[in-house]
């Protein structure tokens, strides 16, 4: 029983790292470590919860949180809180100093666990291969744009990043200190962080828990009824996703403290043949990493399906 909480908790240690880096996404992890879905229907389940309260119905708020499975959700949680505690500052810290190394190993992270979700579609009909390309492209093409940032956000603008930043937990291919970035309020909300300003922060947590709620709850129902085209899809986020790690030499971007300063890892250089080669090889070896764990780790018998059906 320790080591699987101890096991979990290392999934959700990981989580958070991806989480940490722009381009990668918490959801990725979780789809390589095979608790996908399993981490979806949790959130599902504690989103009824938050229903049933607002209903004011005690029993329903009740009977729903106990059906979450807390024996895997706490351990993942804590895992992903402390690897924010722990690595953040390390990470930045290589993003700025090592931009495509980092680059290369994040690349190598997302293209092995587009291989992953790949096996994980029962079919490959026209349609899944079409979504998976429309949105692929989509995805490209939106994070070529950026937006500067915010001066002096009001609170319902934190409450819209936390509410849009959040779903990148759940959602492989973009990390929410990504979208963040792209919506100009990364220095802000990092600012309000090291501030401590508790009332932005509590704005920001609430628009994040009622964001998360609402979107695995429309993702969940979108995965039971349209399993492959949904999967398709968010293998096609991935894929479009690249963009963020390649091309070298700009990376991931830079990500500053300062406020004037926004992400720049999105225009399309060649690399030079000075730094190709280590990225290089960080790529393939984490690509072979991901793809071998992927392999490795057996698909929790958890379908979303059955689960919705037994929590309804």
């Amino acid at each position: 029983m320790i080591s699987k909480l101890a096991l979990t908790a290392v999934r959700g240690f990981c989580m958070g790292a991806a989480d940490i880096v722009p381009g990668v996404s918490g959801g990725t992890v979780a789809l390589v470590f095979g608790i996908y879905e399993q981490l979806l229907d949790n959130v599902r389940r504690g989103a009824r919860a938050l229903g049933s309260l607002v209903r004011l119905d005690g029993a329903g708020f009740v009977a729903h949180l106990r059906s979450v499975e807390w024996s895997f959700l706490l351990p993942l949680l804590t895992g992903i809180g402390l690897a924010l505690l722990a690595l953040a500052a390390v990470i930045e810290r290589l993003l700025q100093d090592r931009p495509e190394e980092m680059a290369g190993l994040f690349l190598g992270l997302v293209l092995g666990s587009v291989v992953v979700a790949w096996r994980l579609l029962h079919t490959t009909t026209v349609a899944d291969v079409s979504a998976m390309v429309l949105v692929a492209v989509a995805t490209f093409v939106l994070l070529g744009f950026q937006s500067g940032p915010v001066a002096e956000p009001s609170l319902l603008a934190y409450f819209g990043a936390g509410a849009v930043a959040i779903c990148a937990m759940i959602l492989p291919g973009i990390s929410g200190s990504f979208l963040l970035l792209m919506m100009g309020m990364y220095a802000a909300v990092l600012g309000a962080v090291h501030d401590r300003d508790v009332l932005v922060i509590a704005v920001f947590a609430l628009g994040a828990t009622l964001g998360l709620a609402l979107f695995a709850s429309a993702l969940g129902y979108l995965l039971d009824r349209h399993h492959d085209p949904v999967l398709g899809a968010l293998i096609g986020l991935m894929v479009g996703s690249i963009r963020v790690l390649w091309p070298w030499p700009n990376g991931v971007g830079i990500i500053s403290e300062e406020a004037g300063e926004s992400i720049s890892g999105t225009t399309l250089d060649l690399p030079t043949t000075e730094n190709w080669l280590w990225p290089t090889v960080l790529a393939v070896a984490a690509f072979v990493i991901v793809a071998a764990i992927g392999r490795l780790t057996p698909t929790i018998d958890h379908p979303l399906a059955e689960t919705a059906e037994a929590t309804a």
